[in-house]
């Protein structure tokens, strides 16, 4: 546990919880305007022991930040797997699947004695980067930044002025639901050629497979893309790189943000910051690109920095 020092009196820290399938970690950040930490800590959610053991697991989390803090906040931030609909008040698209459908907002805040204010992973991460990351050491003029995840899904999160859109829906920022190419196939989401069904960790894989009956992880077809000794890995490479330009042109074309921010697995991939950064230039719609396309600087951390940002 990281316990540095208790905040000060005037009550500025921000409090924050990354509530994931696999862990629940806490923060307090010093203020607003000071990311000092001044605790950090996590517990295994077990989300296989169901919803109201979730809830404990986040409860003995806030408890801990209590006893450090030596006082209770009046509002804690959430970051979510899914998204709380703003009009029914219940949470939906969750990969934790206990949660989806549960008034999680208004339970949380009946458990804690606190307010709630829930946001997706996505958007905390791109929230977490405005604020805390990249975007504030390298571009702190920055007004409008968007967040990709690229990994085993596909999601993104908008910050404006340094709060995140949420959206009338909950659904600001999904462009990994947005139609892409029909060569995905049918998506989970009830809809086909989804941008998730093709340029995703486990899309890129499953187009190897069906190309060569082999099962390979994405990073053993992008070396082997590198070493230009497999065909089939250089076209799912390439399939990346035309497909991510399709893609992020779209959310260009429409937002025209000061700065993209990629995370996820995938946007490891060195070829994503130079011929990926071709392909976009090739179709979004001016004669050159300005936008910056860049890696983040917080890890796994911006989740619950994000969720800390959410109180601000």
């Amino acid at each position: 546990m990281t316990n540095v020092q208790q905040p000060s009196a005037d009550r500025e820290s921000l409090w924050g919880i990354d509530l994931g399938g696999t862990k629940t970690e806490g923060v307090i950040l010093k203020s607003q305007h000071e990311s000092e930490i001044l605790f950090r800590n996590r517990v295994p959610t077990e989300a296989d022991k169901g919803y109201d053991h979730i809830l404990s697991q986040v409860k003995k989390v806030v408890d801990m930040m209590i006893v450090s803090a030596g006082y209770k906040p009046h509002k804690i931030g959430f970051s979510t797997p899914g998204v709380l609909d703003p009009k029914l008040g219940t949470m939906k698209n969750c990969n934790t699947v206990a949660m989806n459908g549960q008034r999680m907002k208004e339970d949380l805040e009946k458990v804690l004695g606190l307010q709630a204010e829930l946001a997706n992973d996505a958007d905390c991460f791109a929230l977490a980067e405005a604020r805390f990351g990249v975007v504030k050491e390298r571009f702190p003029g920055a007004k409008v930044v968007f967040g990709v995840i690229l990994g085993t899904g596909v999601g993104g999160g908008i910050v404006v002025d340094g709060h995140a859109i949420v959206g009338l829906q909950g659904i600001a920022g999904e462009w990994g639901h947005n139609f892409l190419d029909e060569s995905g196939g049918p998506c989970y989401c009830g809809k086909s050629g989804c941008v998730e069904k093709v340029i995703s960790g486990p899309a890129l894989e499953n187009f190897y497979f069906k190309e060569t009956g082999n099962k390979k992880t994405l990073k053993d077809i992008v070396a082997l893309a590198e070493a230009n000794t497999d065909p089939s890995a250089l076209r799912t490479i390439s399939r990346l790189i035309e497909f991510y330009g399709k893609g992020l042109s779209v959310i260009i074309n429409i937002l025209d943000p000061d700065v993209i921010v990629i995370g996820g697995g995938v946007g490891n991939i060195d070829l994503l910051y130079d011929r990926g950064l071709d392909s976009v230039r090739k179709y979004v719609f001016n004669n050159r690109l300005d936008t910056p396309i860049v890696k983040p600087s917080l890890g796994d951390s911006a989740g619950v920095f994000g969720a800390a940002f959410l109180v601000s």
